[in-house]
């Protein structure tokens, strides 16, 4: 519209028509239109990525007369229409940007329509295409300053420094007394990127929290990746933490106060799970078993797997909480992992006399990233190589767990980090 306001997206070729009719429609920093698609991809890459810095919308089967100042509808054919805008965005642009394409039928020829494009803010952004970085003036695209892209850089480094931030943080929280840990412990962090403090007070300060907060988990959960001890299912004690409430297993209660002694003479004395809501959205997570007792010995070894698993879990579930409230806005993620030195992964009864494990050579590990809603929505298990796949390549593991960390065919891959 003319005040460029992103939060119009026209649902149905009514509501264009109505937008042409009213003359309400113009061409500004978040919304732009094209009458078809442009025949130079390479064009359209440059269109989509403009507007990655501030998030924006392309809209096609919309022509202007600029002379006039006026739009018109333009119906075009929309089989493979968004396909192609989608695979233009995986493949042209470096980094390759996630767009998000609705298709709006023609009344009078359904197989004739429109096709939104949203573009949402991207973490990789600046994207090039070309050689050149873009982004988008009041009106129109343009070449980015080599100033420009340093701050642009310089502010994507800074979300995922603050992610790592709040992950010192959990882990320096580790509720588990340092001289009673045996085990390697995991951590997920997940903030959102510009949303509101409040952003979850309607879901975990209602009087059937527990109920609402329990769905959600139940909701979420992700049978394709296996299922470990303690599952999200055990979380089922609810608390009230200082930022908002917590589910927790069995073994940390009020106050995040451990309860497990060894003196319980059980195996899963130290094993715990806490997932926690805070209401300015953030969400943590904490798994005290990501490496176990090695059969016949107390030496410990990696559960590689258990990390890819629940990091997984864990996106599926903030997409059911992100969906609950509303946001649709970019994320800060970031995984860790403590009691790692000198650990190698678990073995497993298929290898073969060729295959190595690696020792890992540090006692943490700690990787940030920042991802769209469309990231988090259409590639998870792309985001979760991004947080958990350096980590796999040290311990010689990240090829075991590919089919948790491939997205189905055609959709983006990460590239090792």
């Amino acid at each position: 519209m003319k005040d460029s306001n992103t939060r119009w997206t026209p649902k149905s070729e009514a509501e264009l028509k109505a937008a042409v009719d009213g003359r309400l429609l113009g061409e500004g920093h978040f919304l732009d239109f094209k009458e078809q698609p442009n025949s130079n991809n390479k064009e359209s890459a440059r269109d989509m990525a403009s507007f990655a810095i501030d998030g924006g919308m392309l809209i096609i089967g919309v022509s202007e007369d600029k002379d006039a100042g006026t739009f018109d509808l333009a119906p075009q054919p929309l089989k493979g229409l968004g396909e192609k805008f989608e695979q233009i965005a995986r493949s042209v642009p470096t980094p390759s940007l996630a767009v998000l394409t609705e298709l709006i039928p023609s009344e009078a020829d359904p197989t004739q329509g429109y096709l939104v494009i949203h573009i949402p803010v991207s973490p990789g952004a600046p994207h090039m295409v070309e050689g050149r970085y873009w982004g988008r003036g009041d009106k129109t695209k343009h070449y980015l300053s080599d100033p420009e892209v340093a701050r642009l850089h310089q502010l994507r480094r800074n979300v995922e420094q603050d992610a790592l931030g709040l992950l010192a943080q959990e882990m320096a929280e580790d509720p588990i007394p340092a001289e009673l840990r045996h085990q390697a412990h995991l951590f997920v962090v997940a903030q959102p990127v510009g949303g509101r403090d409040d952003m979850l007070d309607g879901l975990i300060n209602g009087p059937g929290w527990r109920l609402d907060i329990a769905e959600l988990v139940r909701g979420a959960a992700y049978p394709q990746v296996p299922d470990y001890d303690p599952a999200f299912s055990y979380a089922n004690g609810g608390y009230r933490r200082r930022e908002g409430i917590a589910l927790s297993s069995r073994n940390l209660g009020e106050g995040r106060i451990f309860t497990g002694s060894p003196d319980q003479k059980l195996s899963t004395w130290e094993e715990v799970l806490e997932l926690r809501f805070h209401e300015d959205g953030g969400m943590r997570l904490y798994y005290s078993r990501l490496s176990d007792r090695l059969d016949g010995s107390g030496q410990q070894a990696i559960l590689d797997a258990v990390m890819v698993s629940y990091t997984r879990r864990f996106l599926a579930l903030l997409t059911a909480v992100s969906e609950r409230a509303g946001f649709y806005g970019n994320w800060a993620l970031a995984v860790g992992a403590n009691g790692l030195d000198g650990l190698s992964a678990m073995p497993t009864g298929s290898m073969s006399r060729f295959d190595t494990l690696g020792t890992y050579d540090g006692d943490t590990y700690t990787k940030g990233v920042q991802v769209t809603w469309a990231e988090l929505t259409s590639t998870p298990a792309a985001i979760t190589r991004k947080l958990t796949g350096r980590f796999l390549r040290a311990i010689a593991r990240e090829e075991r767990n590919e089919a948790y960390l491939t997205d189905p065919a055609g959709q983006a891959q990460a590239q090792p980090v």
